[in-house]
């Protein structure tokens, strides 16, 4: 996945509570096992309102999204955190976020950022006309106007975000040690590795 350290630009204001994964990306869109093109799909029923913010122009390829609490509620779906990143979103701030989708959202890359529900409130208004930054190694998202907002992450998914990880990144990273446990188990348990013999019938 693409490092994330420094996230800035517009931010789309949508601010609503109890968003569920099926609002951002609909069942029927489901039926796909690409990540690519979910973006069409993402936030629908809100999109097919008049004014919504997904279709202002201003905010078009916005890399950041401010919702409300318990964002990402409901199912399981992985595909909620690939439409969000098919829309071009990097991270998403909220006063709380559903667990399973924090976790999603974490592995393939997006990161999440949990603020008071008044720092929350000032972004949105911020972001009606002016952009807003995040940086992830200090740990802060601030404003144009001198707003800074410190948040906290877990320093595992910090540093995974930073480098880029994910869990196959993880993997190969350790590709030495797990070479040298390989030749290791090689020589001390042979027969782990020896043709096994079938008893015949």
């Amino acid at each position: 996945m693409n490092p994330v350290s420094t996230v800035a630009g517009r931010a789309i204001p949508l601010g609503l509570k109890n968003v569920d994964t099926d609002v951002i990306i609909p069942a029927h869109w489901l039926k796909t096992i690409s990540r690519e093109g979910l973006g069409k799909g993402a936030f629908e029923s809100i999109r097919e309102a008049p004014g919504n913010p997904f279709d202002v122009e201003d905010f078009a390829g916005a890399p950041i999204l401010i919702a409300g609490d318990n964002f990402g509620c409901g199912s399981s779906r992985e595909h909620a955190a690939w439409a969000l990143l098919d829309l071009g979103i990097k991270a998403v701030i909220a006063p709380s976020f559903s667990d399973i989708f924090s976790g999603n959202a974490f592995k393939n890359g997006i990161l999440t950022i949990e603020l008071s529900q008044d720092q929350v409130d000032r972004l949105l208004e911020v972001a009606q006309d002016n952009p807003i930054t995040i940086d992830l190694e200090n740990q802060v998202v601030t404003t144009p106007f001198q707003d800074r907002f410190e948040f906290a992450i877990d320093p595992f998914r910090k540093h995974c975000l930073i480098e880029g990880l994910d869990e196959i990144g993880l993997t190969l990273a350790s590709d030495a040690a797990i070479a040298r446990h390989e030749e290791t188990r090689a020589v001390g348990l042979p027969w782990l590795d020896a043709p096994q013999k079938r008893d015949a019938a």
